[in-house]
């Protein structure tokens, strides 16, 4: 605040002084004073009505906006920075303080464009380099977000919190044994760090320095008894260690705050497994899977329990359906489906529907750069979010010029072959996925988009097999594949797919309401009523 006084004193200091201006400027100097002598009502007053009259005046919207700032009207000041910033656009300290409001508010994109904004003004602010990367890690620019932490600590080496989020960030990155050299050289600096203690139990947790790891985590569960997080991790540690009393209590704990903590219930129903408790497991057990029905170890526990209650029929199911959904998430997926690239996803669409073609290219290679990707897997990328966007002819243009340029680049054909299912061309589509599986036989979606057409064409023992080899997680071809099970008279594996179908394709209703009339027609009646709970409601 004192800062942003200074500031406002200095352009008031420098503004030219024509008769007109005086009475204003006057005015403001009285309002900056009574803010430093600590009348910061009167001061608001004064600018609020010096503001009726001057509506458009810089210095005197940033001293009303640090005033409300100050009172704890943080949406009037927010709003009241960014009607300043319209006017001085490249004015720093507000390119600054609407950033940092933007970040906290969740608009993280434009964050990271004000606070690069200022950044080239003021190549040297620690300040926001360091909100800079909290923004990079937020939106999933995790290379982004340590470069600009590393710039926060080369400009201030010893500054305790840069130091926090740089291993904080190494951390998240998975390079954990740098983050403990860092955390531990914070801690150092400042012992009083917050969450400095989670943060060391995390990096030890996962460096599976387990004794330090629950030192670290008992510490923060001290100085933060009622924050769940703190808690949960350590209760996880004391699952690690095999303190299942011990790790039953704090997670009991957790549940108290956080009554639907599907992680937390999840360990507290390997705990009451361990414990000996079967019924209590499988209860518990079973309310994860209300919750998430994705959480595929549950299953595994089911199994153990349902054994130990003597129940071994549906231990035998739930064995079976651990393995099934085991085998849907083996793979290693591509670098196309992965977080990082659905984050791209929506900047991508902007820019394209801004006619941006170029940047939308440069866009993907930026984020995807020192990972093997050519300019070719850029026109592919751009020609898959035409797809999305319904733009058929754009999309072709580029995964066309995609394949001139490199014949052999990966998605090309499959995405074309994916344009031609949706046109019903059956034999288009064929022609394009055996085109990608010459190239690359391994070629997950390639694989379950050949399902698709043999599935269309009615040939389903084909269909399942090439769906089964795919080990698709896609509610629709997982329909697919459960129906080509039941034509070919493979119920058992059916109604296992519909299990399956069920726990990832919940949130999708129609999918969802197919696969029960399915099972209904084929005569799986009471597995149709049981899942029909995993219908979404509105």
């Amino acid at each position: 605040m004192l800062f942003l006084l200074f500031t406002i004193a200095i352009s008031l200091a420098q503004t030219p002084s024509h008769p007109p201006k005086v009475p204003l400027t006057q005015q403001m100097r009285q309002a900056v004073g009574m803010a430093q002598h600590g009348d910061k009502k009167q001061a608001l007053d004064l600018t609020v009505t010096l503001l009726r009259a001057h509506p458009d005046f810089v210095p005197a919207l940033k001293l009303e906006g640090m005033l409300l700032e100050d009172a704890g009207r943080q949406t009037e000041a927010a709003v009241t920075y960014q009607k300043a910033l319209k006017l001085a656009p490249d004015d720093t300290e507000l390119l600054f303080k609407v950033g940092v409001f933007q970040l906290v508010a969740g608009d993280r994109e434009q964050a990271v464009q004000l606070l690069n904004h200022h950044l080239r003004l003021t190549p040297k602010d620690s300040d926001a380099f360091y909100y800079l990367a909290q923004a990079y890690h937020l939106t999933g620019h995790d290379d982004l977000a340590l470069n600009a932490i590393r710039q926060c600590v080369r400009i201030e080496p010893d500054n305790p919190p840069a130091l926090q989020k740089y291993g904080e960030l190494l951390c998240s990155s998975g390079d954990c044994e740098a983050a403990l050299q860092w955390l531990l050289k914070a801690k150092h600096a400042d012992p009083t760090l917050d969450r400095i203690d989670f943060d060391l139990g995390i990096a030890n947790l996962r460096n599976m320095n387990l004794t330090d790891a629950r030192e670290y985590a008992a510490r923060a569960a001290q100085r933060q008894p009622n924050d769940p997080n703190v808690l949960a991790l350590f209760g996880l540690v004391e699952v690690k260690l095999s303190q299942w009393q011990d790790a039953k209590g704090v997670l009991e704990r957790v549940l108290t705050l956080r009554s639907n903590d599907v992680p937390s219930i999840l360990e507290l129903g390997h705990c009451e497994l361990q414990l000996g408790n079967y019924q209590a497991a499988v209860d518990t057990l079973n309310r994860v899977l209300q919750l998430d029905p994705t959480q595929i170890i549950a299953h595994f526990y089911l199994s153990r329990a349902f054994a130990a209650l003597g129940n071994t029929a549906e231990s035998q199911h739930q064995t079976e359906l651990h393995h099934k959904m085991m085998d849907q998430v083996s793979f290693v997926p591509s670098f196309e489906s992965s977080g990082q690239d659905q984050v791209i996803l929506a900047q991508a669409r902007k820019l394209l529907s801004d006619h941006q073609e170029d940047q939308a290219r440069m866009l993907f290679l930026n984020t995807f750069k020192g990972q093997s990707v050519t300019s070719a897997n850029a026109y592919v990328f751009v020609g898959k979010v035409y797809l999305f966007m319904g733009k058929d002819e754009d999309g072709l243009r580029n995964l066309q010029h995609a394949l001139q340029i490199e014949p052999t680049v990966r998605g090309a054909h499959t995405y074309e072959g994916i344009l031609a299912l949706k046109q019903s061309n059956l034999d288009k589509a064929e022609k394009e996925f055996k085109a990608e599986l010459t190239n690359d036989p391994n070629y997950q979606t390639a694989i379950a988009e050949m399902g698709e057409v043999r599935y269309r064409q009615g040939r389903w023992a084909e269909a399942a097999q090439q769906l089964e080899k795919s080990r698709t997680m896609v509610p629709t071809l997982l329909f697919m594949l459960c129906d080509s099970y039941f034509h070919i008279g493979n119920i058992k594996d059916a109604d296992l797919t519909a299990e399956t179908l069920a726990a990832y394709g919940r949130d999708q209703q129609d999918v969802m309401q197919g696969m029960i009339e399915l099972l209904n027609r084929n005569g799986q009646t009471d597995l149709a009523q049981r899942l029909s709970g995993n219908l979404a409601h509105p």
